[in-house]
């Protein structure tokens, strides 16, 4: 199981700091409460300042997802889409215990954050742009193709586990039930991202160990480093 960023998305965002972490024996509900409340708390307090666009780590996602040519208010990223959803709903719904979890350190952090199910990804995982013959799945079941150009989550069977970078996950790696192993993606592309996303890495790794009792093992890709094997 791999995990890179091809060259050219490396060359076109020189500034990406991504962080992975995968883990092992996640399945089934935490034995410990989970501190989606004060997670929830930390990016309400943010928000009581202004509106997530101003938020550096958001403005640095428009921007890239403006040199893309996707309008920005129109595709967000994921991070963009959960502080939205919770200033204005004042909640995240429930989904999924890790989901939920990711969800608040996302919304927290406002980093994107992806949680795939590792034994739904064929080979690795290689974010590059599409070719427009890959498939991915909604939430919903329907097949959709990419465009072509668009920047994706693709496995070695052609399959896309997320589009338009990260905007929108794929129903291909979705976590299920009895989900067991994960792979945990984070990116940032803000002035600030080297920091941040090692202690976003902290806090997940932390929650994973008292929650599930995991020991995850964890990576942060640089352009000097833009792969790991896992």
């Amino acid at each position: 199981m791999y995990f890179e960023h091809s060259n050219r998305i490396r060359a076109e965002h020189p500034g990406l700091v991504a962080g992975v972490l995968y883990a092992e024996g996640v399945a089934g509900p935490p034995r410990t409460a989970l501190p989606l409340a004060d997670l929830h708390a930390v990016a309400r307090e943010r928000l009581a300042t202004g509106t997530e666009g101003a938020f550096p780590e958001i403005q640095a996602w428009r921007r890239a997802f403006s040199r893309m040519g996707l309008a920005p208010t129109r595709y967000r990223c994921a991070a963009e889409s959960l502080l939205r959803r919770l200033r204005t709903e004042g909640e995240l719904p429930s989904v999924h215990p890790l989901v939920d979890l990711g969800n608040a350190v996302s919304a927290a952090y406002a980093i994107p954050v992806g949680i795939l199910d590792v034994d739904h990804v064929a080979g690795g995982i290689e974010v590059r742009p599409a070719r427009g013959d890959e498939r991915y799945l909604t939430f919903t079941g329907f097949e959709e193709r990419p465009d072509p150009g668009e920047v994706i989550f693709a496995d070695e069977a052609g399959r896309a586990h997320a589009r338009r970078w990260t905007n929108r996950q794929s129903g291909w790696s979705a976590l299920r039930e009895g989900t067991s192993r994960v792979l945990v993606v984070v990116e940032a592309l803000h002035g600030a991202a080297g920091r941040d996303v090692p202690r976003l890495l902290d806090t997940l790794t932390g929650e994973l160990r008292r929650g599930w009792g995991a020991d995850p093992r964890r990576f942060v890709l640089t352009g000097a480093a833009p792969r790991v094997e896992v």
